[in-house]
Order: C-alpha cells, then sequence, then structure tokens
C-alpha cells in the first residue's frame, strides 16, 4: 500500500524528540518494539550499529533478520552499556550472530554483503561524525558511487534518518549516504522530503492517540496485519508505450524551488529506472578564444555548492578552465525523454575533498589517474599496460595508495539550469532556472517557457 507523501506529517528535530520523550517515558515503550525491519531477496546483510537508539534498532533490525533466514553481522563499535542494550546483544551473541570490528569489514563492502543497514545516526544527532563513524560513512558513500558506476554494489538502507544527514535539512553538504531505501520511525522527519531514493516506508502503527492528538500528526493507514506502510511512489514504466518511456505523474508546474533538488529527483528516478550510466555527462569547455570542445566525463558529486567530476589536471579541459572558468553539462535520459542542461563557473575543489574521493575508490580506480597522463602522446598501449602491472606489484601490500598531484576535483557552481520534458504528443516542455543575487544571496527564479512542438519525437 503507497501513501502520498503530501497527506503525512513531517516532523522537526524538537518534535521528534518531545515524542521520543514520550514514547519511552509515561508511554512505557522501548527501543525493540520501535523497529521496522524490511525484507529482501538477498541474504548477506550488514548492520552497523551507532551508539544511540538508532543501534539499537539495527541490533533488533539484525535479531529478526536471523530469525527470518538471513545472514546478518553486525558492526558496533561503540557499545551501549545501558541493561536493554547489553541484552540485545547478548541476544544476538546467543544466536551466534557474529560481531565484527570496523577493521575487519573489507575495503569493498559490496564484496561480502548483499545489504548494508545503516543505523548509525538517528533524528537526535548533530555536529560532525567522530571516529569510527566518519570512516564507515565514507565506506557507505563509496557504495554509492560504486551502484552509479554499474559496478556490483550492495544495497543500503537507512534507519530513520541516514546516517550524517541533519535532521531538517537533510544532506547538507551532499558528500553523505545516498541510501535506496529509507525506513522512517514514528513520522517522517523534515529531512525525509530529501529523501530521492526508490523506496520510502514508514513505521508507526505503533503511535497511540495521544500523540499523534498533541502534535496533530498526518499518518497513514496501515495494511491489515502489516507493521509498516510505503509512502512516495514507486517510478513506474509505461509498458503500453512499448518505447521504454518513463511514465511519470511530476509535470513541470509541479516543481522543486531549488533545481539542485529538481536535478537529485531527475537522476533518482533514471537509477529507477535502470537506465545505463546515468550520471554521464557532456562537459563542454573553450579557451580564452572561446574555441569550444566537448567530452563524457562521469558526475562524481552534487550538492548545493554544485556538481562535481574528478579528471587529469594537465588535460585539455582542465587547460581550458583555467583560460575559461565557465563551462556547461548536459543529462540525457533516452527512456525518460528527459535532458538536463546546467552552466556555470568551474572552480577546483579542496585538495582534502579529492582526496576524500580517491581514498573511497577501489584500488584499480586508484591506479588509473596514476598510469594515466591525459592528453600527452604515446607510442603503445603496452607501456600504459606496463606501468599498471609495475604499480599493481609495488602496491600489493598496501592499505591505502596515494593520490597523485596531477590528479583532483573540479565543481561547477551553477548559475542556469534547463529542464526539458518529453510528451508522447511531442508537445515537450520546458523550465529554466536563472539565479539572482539579493541582499548578498543567491535566490534562484523559475521561468516555464511555452511549449516546443517537435518534428520528431527525437527533437530537443
Amino acid at each position: 500500500m503507497e501513501k502520498s507523501t503530501d497527506e503525512i506529517s513531517y516532523v522537526s528535530q524538537q518534535e521528534a524528540i518531545e515524542i521520543d520523550e514520550m514514547l519511552m517515558g509515561p508511554l512505557g515503550s522501548s527501543v525493540d518494539q520501535l523497529m521496522v525491519y524490511s525484507s529482501s531477496d538477498y541474504t548477506r546483510v550488514l548492520v552497523i550499529c551507532g551508539p544511540g537508539n538508532n543501534g539499537g534498532d539495527g541490533l533488533v533490525a539484525a535479531r529478526h533478520l536471523h530469525h527470518f533466514g538471513y545472514k546478518p553481522s553486525i558492526c558496533y563499535p561503540k557499545r551501549n552499556t545501558k541493561p536493554l542494550f547489553a541484552a540485545l546483544v547478548t541476544q544476538l551473541e546467543s544466536l551466534s550472530i557474529p560481531f565484527l570490528s570496523e577493521e575487519q569489514l573489507s575495503v569493498q563492502l559490496s564484496s561480502d554483503y548483499d545489504i548494508i543497514v545503516d543505523a548509525i545516526f538517528g533524528f537526535s544527532f548533530h555536529g560532525t561524525p567522530r571516529l569510527p563513524f566518519d570512516s564507515l560513512i565514507r565506506k557507505l558513500v563509496s557504495v554509492r558511487n560504486q551502484q552509479c558506476t554499474h559496478q556490483k554494489a550492495a544495497v543500503i538502507i537507512s534507519v530513520d534518518v541516514p546516517s550524517g544527514w541533519h535532521v531538517e535539512d537533510g544532506d547538507v553538504f551532499g558528500d553523505g549516504i545516498k541510501p535506496d531505501m529509507l525506513v522512517s520511525l514514528t513520522a517522517p522527519k523534515l529531512c525525509a522530503k530529501m529523501f530521492f531514493g526508490t523506496h520510502h516506508f514508514l513505521g508507526g502503527r505503533f503511535v497511540p492517540q495521544s500523540i499523534i492528538d498533541k502534535f496533530k500528526l498526518k499518518l497513514p493507514p496501515y495494511p491489515g496485519t502489516s507493521m509498516c506502510v510505503r509512502i512516495g511512489n514507486l517510478p513506474q514504466t509505461n509498458l503500453s508505450a512499448q518505447k521504454g518511456i518513463f511514465a511519470s505523474s511530476e509535470s513541470l508546474e509541479e516543481v522543486e524551488e531549488d533545481p539542485i533538488y529538481q536535478f537529485q529527483k531527475w537522476l533518482s528516478d533514471a537509477l529507477a529506472a535502470g537506465i545505463k550510466e546515468p550520471h554521464y555527462m557532456v562537459l563542454s569547455t573553450a579557451d580564452k578564444d572561446a574555441k569550444p570542445s566537448s567530452r563524457m566525463m562521469s558526475l562524481e558529486g552534487v550538492n548545493k555548492d554544485g556538481f562535481v567530476w574528478q579528471t587529469n589536471y594537465g588535460s585539455r579541459k582542465a587547460r581550458e578552465i583555467l583560460e575559461n572558468p565557465q563551462a556547461s553539462l548536459l543529462f540525457y535520459w533516452g527512456p525518460l525523454k528527459r535532458q538536463v542542461r546546467v552552466e556555470g563557473f568551474v572552480e577546483q575543489v579542496s585538495e582534502e575533498e579529492s582526496e576524500q574521493y580517491f581514498s573511497s575508490l577501489s584500488r584499480d580506480n586508484q591506479i588509473r589517474p596514476i598510469v594515466s597522463k591525459q592528453s600527452r602522446p604515446i607510442h603503445e598501449r603496452e607501456v600504459l599496460r606496463q606501468q599498471y602491472r609495475e604499480l599493481e606489484e609495488k602496491y600489493h601490500d598496501r592499505t591505502s595508495i596515494p593520490r597523485p598531484k596531477h590528479w583532483g576535483g573540479y565543481r561547477l557552481i551553477p548559475e542556469f539550469f534547463e529542464f526539458w520534458q518529453g510528451e508522447e504528443s511531442q508537445v515537450h516542455l520546458k523550465l529554466r532556472y536563472s539565479v539572482e543575487e539579493i541582499d548578498g544571496r543567491r535566490v534562484w527564479r523559475i521561468h516555464r517557457l511555452v511549449p516546443q512542438l517537435a518534428e520528431s519525437a527525437s527533437s530537443l
């Protein structure tokens, strides 16, 4: 059963704290009663637990998964010593469920697990994650990077709040976890409005009427004896058209005020629709004489600050950016009949950001930029292969490879967006965002354009 998110309450951090205190205090609930768990077609599950109540939710999830025939493992580096949590650990150990330290986890989590449950931080978290949780979160981010490049990757399920997100503002810096599924508890938190993954469930059937009345909550009905309900709609494919065209209920009359959020929604739709390499884009630059050049690039990150990619600082595009830091990006998702154009100013990302991204790559992907001297002549490919083999041997017993100084990231700070939506009627729609400076703030203006009449279904 699905429920429109427009008919559901989203609660602030303070409201979530007050509701939790009432449930845990005068109403006599406990963490193990508040856990919602999900089933899957896969069996190898890693549950990463934090020190607070969200970690307790993860422990309960692991117990349920074991009894339903899954093979859970638990990473619980900062154990809560309260009696309820200690009892959960005892139960899990009696079931011979393995507890692993962070050091025992492989660098590539997807090679060992089909599903990863993120139960690290919940709605009460604030500030910056510290060791060892910052490292664990980076590992989960690298799993998402694998998904974007169509490598085999584990599915990530976050409990209540994706770890590292602000409970109200979401993934503020854009470098946090991007879960495939979010399981909200009691009522979705405000940050859930910024969740654009495929699956969003709510577990809150236990919420007493007194709390619903006090906080004026709008919660969905739960079907049958189910303890969770899907909120939001799965993307659907229009099979009747037999062209793989995405049948979306969204029109360009109902859009996000922030074009970054609008882009993230469309990118999530492309991922959900199974489009191959939806993160690939055309990057167009020009030199000081305005002579243009274009090439395909991989989008490595997008957040409120802009669009990030990684490349060689000695390449042609890097030289052109140095001469003329204006560039444009083009994304095209044919099966969905969607296109996005982005224009703006380009800057190098910080050394720290480049280091962080490089450390999340697999060993193969770390060696390649060391070998590749882009845009330089080479006599034969065998030279590159030999260099690659030599580096494999050099670093075979190293846990990390240093980032080459000639390789790092760029960020396009957007000043203009254009979203294009094709239609079966060939009356295509366009939506433009342009930025204005008002009282020192960047404000986006939305312009809905006259529909475009196309001569053919492929005309843009």
